[in-house]
């Protein structure tokens, strides 16, 4: 009985070895069905730089105030409408108005003051005319009145000024708007010290307003003052919307060695939905191409496994921390090519079951599709995009057990 085993098992055995070639041709994938390919079309491009930006009032004026006290009365709160000249806030007057009664009292004590020392010039003039008092007190009777006038002008600018001091007690809005902040109560002082204290800011119209986008250093050379803006916000998803470039600042901002530009782009706001301080996505189109030939940026950066058909000069689709194909052009505009916007790739095509790298001349890319500007490589032509995941077989790797 154990010899018949025996002969069964090696029979078994010999079957699987004889089975294993044929397994392993049939597993086999043939060359479409090993690579993910794409057709190359014809088509239109456009290149978009992209930034992150905040959208703002075109006009914020910030309200403080010139002299110190305590909030006596609030007029306003956050989103009240105001005309220009209207009462916001009153601070508490008692010692602005105290004061101002002592400045005036000290008026009426200078007038007092130059009266008596007009009236003592008057005599001596009449003295002295008669030669009853000499030259020095009549000079210095003269000199006592000018002194009394001097100080009366003095004493009126002291009143002129804790009168306008009594007015600053009551903020009143220097323009038409809407109140976007409030950073004070009832109740608050207010110390107006080498810094003005900030008390409301006051948009002064909503339906225009701006957007403050920081873009790189790299991009900021195709922007240009006048170009077409679109832009989204996280509150209106699914939903674009239009802007203008106005400004390119020329003050870099330099963080962590990445220098960024100030580009500020005009927006109507008819609607009056977007809101200060709103994070806008920001693309503005600095290139396009009409019918022109595209490849997708993942068959530039495809590379066989195995090393593949090596040209003789050919130009890497990418070197080692360059940005994908198609990210570095981008300068000229719609109506025709630049030197500068072209630079050199590869791709594979399948040809008679073995791949063939192609080496193009690259345009401009929208991040998924590049511009061909050249090389041997037409419409229709099928392309490689990735290697489809092979089995266990195409891997090298041994085939399931069978015991």
């Amino acid at each position: 009985m154990n010899t018949l085993k025996k002969i069964a098992l090696a029979s078994a055995l010999a079957l699987t070895a004889a089975a294993y070639p044929v397994y392993q041709y049939a597993k086999k994938p043939t060359a479409d069905q090993q690579y993910r390919l794409q057709a190359v079309e014809r088509g239109e491009l456009k290149q978009t730089v992209s930034a992150n930006g905040t959208i703002n009032p075109v006009s914020l004026i910030s309200i403080g105030t010139q002299v110190s006290g305590t909030v006596k009365k609030l007029y306003v709160d956050f989103n009240s409408k105001v005309e220009k000249g209207q009462v916001l806030l009153e601070l508490d007057d008692a010692l602005l108005s105290a004061q101002l009664k002592q400045s005036s009292a000290n008026v009426l004590n200078a007038t007092a003051s130059l009266e008596l020392a007009t009236a003592n010039e008057a005599r001596t003039r009449g003295l002295f005319a008669q030669e009853y008092v000499s030259k020095l007190e009549l000079d210095t009777a003269v000199q006592a009145r000018k002194s009394a006038a001097a100080q009366l002008q003095l004493n009126m600018a002291v009143v002129e000024k804790d009168r306008a001091n009594l007015a600053y007690s009551v903020i009143r809005s220097p323009v038409a708007g809407v109140v976007i902040d409030r950073t004070v109560d009832v109740g608050q002082t207010v110390a107006a010290s080498l810094q003005t204290p900030t008390l409301f800011k006051i948009a002064q119209d909503l339906s225009k307003m701006q957007i403050d986008a920081l873009f790189a250093e790299a991009d900021i050379g195709n922007i240009r003052v006048g170009q077409k803006v679109r832009f989204s916000v996280d509150a209106f998803a699914g939903r674009n919307f239009m802007g203008e470039v106005r400004q390119i600042r020329m003050n870099p901002t330099s963080l962590q060695n990445v220098v960024t530009y100030d580009v500020v782009i005009n927006v109507d706001n008819p609607e009056q939905i977007l809101m200060p301080g709103m994070t806008a996505y920001v693309g503005i189109a600095v290139a396009q191409r009409k019918d022109v030939l595209m490849v997708p940026n993942a068959a530039l950066r495809f590379k066989p496994t195995n090393g593949g058909d090596k040209p003789n000069a050919a130009k890497p689709a990418e070197k080692s921390g360059e940005k994908p194909a198609g990210e570095r052009g981008g300068r000229g505009d719609a109506g025709g090519k630049s030197k500068q916007d072209a630079f050199t790739g590869r791709v594979y095509v399948l040809e008679k079951g073995k791949l063939k790298p192609v080496s193009i001349t690259l345009g401009i890319t929208d991040n998924r599709n590049t511009e061909v500007v050249s090389g041997d490589l037409k419409a229709g032509d099928q392309i490689v995009l990735s290697e489809m995941q092979s089995n266990a077989v195409g891997q090298g790797k041994a085939p399931p057990r069978m015991f």
